[in-house]
């Protein structure tokens, strides 16, 4: 089974110039979940990886310099599925799928609530998506879902709870979806192994946020409970400085 690490990298040709490819080099991930490319095919650079062993499959949006997604992975997929067929996701480029002999490994990047008619999109979006790995879950029961959430589960997960009771991405109605999601058949790996305070994914470029660990926790490597059995490591990697994210790795034995 394999290392997958799931990374939303702000713009893919920001990150390489940040030495992404050295740092992926360094993990030798097998599969490498990307969200907010920002870039169409032919502005990625596959070559890069390719060296490092990867083959690349690309989801981009349709507008340009937005969004879009991709898995890089070393592990020759049975086959690869570009979106969702929910066409007002597919147009943002929010999911793609790779299918192997005995799961399947999804990058998805959730919308965020920007404002309220992207919220109104956002809280679409969970219900569409909810009803898409329901069924998808019948077909293909082991399902490692990485992505950037967008939501903060718990208040654990997130700096300032009480701050932030009222903010996109830590509302009632989105946490009550992630513990739906969850109680559907998945297991949250993180915390699964990790229950302590402090570990974030993503923090703010104002007011040093990073340097001060005032972070959010909400990119995750959610896996079907079919997979928990396998559940060897999961770990949120803060030192990668490619982009306002961090990766998050999850370790599944054979």
């Amino acid at each position: 089974m394999p290392t997958i690490i799931t990374y939303n990298v702000n713009g893919i040709r920001a990150a390489v110039k940040k030495d992404l490819p050295q740092w992926l080099s360094a993990s030798n991930a097998d599969v490498l979940c990307l969200q907010e490319i920002k870039a169409k095919p032919e502005q990625f650079d596959e070559a890069i990886f390719n060296e490092l062993g990867y083959t690349c499959f690309i989801n981009s949006a349709e507008k340009p310099g937005y969004s879009g997604v991709a898995i890089l992975s070393k592990i020759n997929p049975k086959h690869v599925e570009y979106g969702c067929g929910i066409e007002k996701i597919d147009f943002e480029g929010r999911v793609i799928r790779a299918d192997f002999k005995d799961y399947s490994v999804m990058s998805v990047y959730f919308p965020s609530g920007s404002n309220p008619l992207r919220q109104a999109f956002k809280m679409e979006f969970l219900v569409l998506f909810q009803d898409y790995i329901t069924k998808l879950k019948k077909i293909i029961p082991n399902l490692i879902i990485s992505g950037d959430y967008n939501i903060c589960h718990t208040e654990i997960d997130i700096h300032n709870p009480k701050v932030n009771k009222n903010s996109s991405g830590f509302l009632i109605e989105e946490r009550e979806w992630v513990s739906q999601f969850i109680a559907s058949g998945f297991v949250d790996s993180f915390r699964q192994l990790n229950s302590d305070p402090h570990h974030y994914s993503w923090w703010s470029y104002r007011a040093n946020s990073r340097a001060k660990n005032l972070g959010w926790r909400i990119d995750y490597n959610m896996i079907s409970d079919t997979l928990l059995p396998k559940l060897k490591r999961a770990k949120i990697l803060p030192a990668a400085k490619h982009s306002d994210h961090c990766p998050v790795l999850v370790e599944l034995a054979d």
